[in-house]
């Protein structure tokens, strides 16, 4: 077993986490991310993927034979009923695997000199907790400012974005769970401040076991 500083960063949609997560590594974390992780495992020939196909069917098979994320997008956020059964059904189909697949990466990577980001939109909707990391840090931004800037900057229709948010935790529930909040509601260089601050904490935290004793983290 091997005691290494691992965190946990998480935001909303539109919160720049993946701004946070670059500036980050530049200052020598070791990214291990979900989102990479997701796309790697729908990847044709992958169990991941053939699951989705096998659930969903040719619908969400694109030209060139790899999975069609619009379509896929279309099929879970348009579900708008109560049970939100569409997302469940690709949640029990995703996750499992990507917390696995995350564990085996954070193993590779693991060292006592080594600061380890756990790259999770999802963390709460996981509801793993805080188990096995350092410490938490939370990207915030105002619901609103967000669904500004992706309607923006990355060609967002207001109602995708609000459908998107819908489907997500709240951002009283990620806060909930922060040990450290990056406020990222103003300009790059108050990010690049913040993203520092948050640098200098992570230093001094206290490292905590790898493998963790309880099981696979989040």
């Amino acid at each position: 077993m091997l005691d290494v500083i691992l965190v946990a960063l998480t935001g909303g949609i539109g919160s720049g986490k993946s701004s946070v997560s670059r500036r980050l590594a530049d200052r020598g974390a070791v990214i291990v991310d979900a989102d990479a992780t997701v796309r790697e495992l729908q990847k044709p020939g992958r169990p991941v993927f053939d699951a989705m196909v096998e659930r969903w069917g040719e619908r969400v098979v694109s030209a060139d034979g790899g999975l069609d994320r619009a379509a896929m997008a279309g099929i879970v956020f348009g579900d708008s009923g109560e049970s939100r059964s569409e997302l469940k059904a690709l949640e029990a189909i995703v996750h499992p695997a990507v917390r696995a697949d995350m564990a085996e990466q954070i193993s590779k990577v693991a060292t006592a000199d080594t600061v380890v980001v756990q790259d999770l939109p999802l963390m709460v909707e996981w509801g793993g907790g805080r188990r096995g990391t350092s410490g938490v840090i939370v990207v915030d931004v105002p619901v609103e400012l967000a669904i500004e800037r992706l309607v923006t900057h990355r060609g967002f229709s207001r109602a995708d974005v609000e459908a998107r948010i819908a489907s997500q935790a709240s951002r009283e529930d990620r806060l909930a769970l922060a040990d450290f909040v990056i406020d990222n509601s103003g300009t790059l260089q108050d990010l690049d401040a913040e993203v520092e601050r948050c640098w200098h904490w992570i230093l001094d935290l206290e490292p905590t076991p790898w493998p963790p004793p309880d099981g696979v983290p989040v």
